[in-house]
C-alpha cells in the first residue's frame, strides 16, 4: 500500500462494510507489471503459433489484426468538462475534489458502474459507464488534463480458496492514485473494494493498462469461446507487458482449449519464471499434468500449491472466515492466530482478529487488536473505520453493569 495517503474517494459503494461475509472473487484478469526487458521479452518474441480450425495464427497476424487505442485520448468535450469544473482553482486538493464530484454526480457527469463497461477514457465519458479499467482510463485522463498527477494503481484481493481448500481464486482491481504531494495521494475508485479484503497495491505505467485492456479483451473472447480472438489479445498484451506473469497464465488456458497442450506447459513454465510463486500458474500446471497422466509432475505440483497454500495467510484467515460464518468464532480465533503468526503486522488481520475476540465477549483483547490494527493501518479510511470500532467497543464497556 502506499505509506501516506490521505484519503480515499470513493463512488456509490462503502469502502469498508462491516460484517462477515464470504468472499466473492474473480479469476484474475489483471495483474502487476515489472520493467518489459529481460527473458520474458525474448519469451514473447518465441510464443507458439496458434492452431485452430485448420488454420494458424502467427504473432506476425497480431500486428495486422490488432490494434492499440489511446485509452487517456481526450476530445473537446471532455476538455470543456475539465475545464468547466476545475479552471481557476489554485489548490490541488480541492480541483481533485471538484473534479471527482463533476464525474461521479448525477447532475454532472454520473458514471456508472458495470462490470462489461470496457473502453477508453473517450468511450467511458460519454456512454457514462464504466468498469473499474475503463473509469481509470477516464479520471486518469480528466485529472491529468486537469494538471494533477494522476496514476493507474491496481489492487491485489485477497485470495480465496474453495471449501475443500484446493483451488484458488483471486481478483486484482485497477484504480487512480493521484498525487498531491510527496506525502499525500487519494485514492479514486468507481467500485471499491472493502478494504479488508485488499492484500496489495503497486502503481503501473501506462503501457501495463493498455495491456490490461487487450487481456480483458481476450478474457472476454475466451468466455465466448472465440479462441483466435483471444490469443491474438492476448499476445498483444504480453508485448506490451511481458513481465506479467498472469497474462502468460491466460496464454496457457488459451493453448489448453485448442488442445496444444506442449504451448500451455511453456507459457506456464513462464509466468513460474517470472513469479516462482504465482499460484494460478501452479494450479494450471496442475491440472494439466493431471490430464496427460503426467503422475509424477501432478504429484510435484500438487506439493507446491499445498504448500503455497499452507504458508499462505490468507488461507488461514479464509478458514477463519468460513468458521466465523457458521459461529464458530473460538475456531476463526484458531486460523486467524495462524494467519498472523505468518504476517504479523497486517492491519486488515490484526482487525478481523479484534472482531473475533469482541465476539467471543473479551472485550479488552479486541481492543488490544484494534488499536494494533490502527497502527499498522496505512489508508486513512481504514484508520477511521478501526477507530470508531475501537469507540464503540470502549462505550459498551464503560456503559456495562
Amino acid at each position: 500500500m502506499a505509506q501516506q495517503p490521505a484519503g480515499w474517494f470513493t463512488h456509490g459503494v462503502a469502502p469498508f462494510p462491516g460484517g462477515w461475509r464470504a468472499l466473492c472473487l474473480l479469476v484474475s484478469l489483471l495483474c502487476s507489471a515489472c520493467a518489459s526487458h529481460g527473458p520474458a521479452s525474448m519469451a514473447v518474441a518465441n510464443i507458439a503459433p496458434l492452431s485452430l480450425h485448420g488454420q494458424t495464427l502467427s504473432i506476425a497476424d497480431v500486428s495486422q489484426r490488432v490494434q492499440t487505442p489511446d485509452l487517456l485520448a481526450l476530445d473537446e468535450e471532455m476538455r470543456h468538462f475539465v475545464d468547466t469544473y476545475t479552471a481557476g482553482i489554485g489548490s490541488r486538493r480541492q480541483r481533485l475534489r471538484m473534479l471527482h464530484r463533476a464525474v461521479s454526480g448525477p447532475a454532472t457527469l454520473g458514471v456508472d458502474y458495470d462490470p462489461f463497461a470496457e473502453g477508453t477514457a473517450r468511450e467511458a465519458f460519454h456512454r457514462r459507464s464504466a468498469n473499474c479499467l475503463s473509469y481509470a482510463n477516464l479520471f486518469v485522463a480528466l485529472a491529468r488534463e486537469a494538471g494533477l498527477d494522476a496514476r493507474y494503481q491496481w489492487l491485489d484481493v485477497r485470495p480465496s480458496w474453495t471449501r475443500m481448500g484446493e483451488r484458488v481464486a483471486v481478483r486484482l482491481h485497477v484504480n487512480a492514485v493521484v498525487h498531491l504531494s510527496s506525502t499525500e495521494q487519494f485514492m479514486v475508485d468507481l467500485d471499491p473494494l472493502p478494504a479488508r479484503d485488499i492484500a496489495g497495491s503497486r502503481e503501473i505505467a501506462d503501457r501495463d493498462a493498455q495491456a490490461l485492456y487487450h487481456n480483458n479483451i481476450a478474457m472476454n473472447a475466451l468466455a465466448r469461446d472465440q479462441l483466435g480472438e483471444a490469443w491474438l489479445h492476448e499476445v498483444r498484451a504480453l508485448q506490451l507487458s511481458p513481465r506479467m506473469a498472469h497474462l502468460w497464465v491466460n496464454l496457457g488456458v488459451v493453448y489448453r482449449r485448442t488442445e496444444q497442450h506442449e504451448a500451455a506447459e511453456m507459457a506456464y513454465l513462464q509466468a513460474l519464471e517470472i513469479d516462482p510463486w504465482e499460484r494460478s500458474a501452479m494450479n494450471n500446471l496442475m491440472v494439466l499434468y493431471e490430464l496427460l497422466g503426467r503422475e509424477e509432475e501432478h504429484a510435484y505440483w500438487l506439493a507446491r500449491v499445498d504448500s503455497y497454500r499452507d504458508t499462505n495467510p490468507f488461507y488461514h484467515a479464509w478458514l477463519g472466515d468460513q468458521a466465523a460464518e457458521e459461529g464458530d468464532w473460538r475456531g476463526a480465533r484458531v486460523h486467524y492466530s495462524d494467519a498472523l503468526d505468518l504476517e504479523p503486522n497486517d492491519a486488515r488481520l490484526l482487525y478481523s482478529m479484534g472482531l473475533i475476540y469482541r465476539e467471543l465477549g473479551q472485550p479488552r483483547a479486541a481492543l488490544r487488536y484494534i488499536d494494533k490494527a490502527i497502527n499498522q493501518a496505512n489508508l486513512y479510511n481504514e484508520q477511521e473505520t478501526y477507530r470508531a470500532q475501537y469507540e464503540a467497543i470502549s462505550r459498551a464497556m464503560a456503559s456495562a453493569p
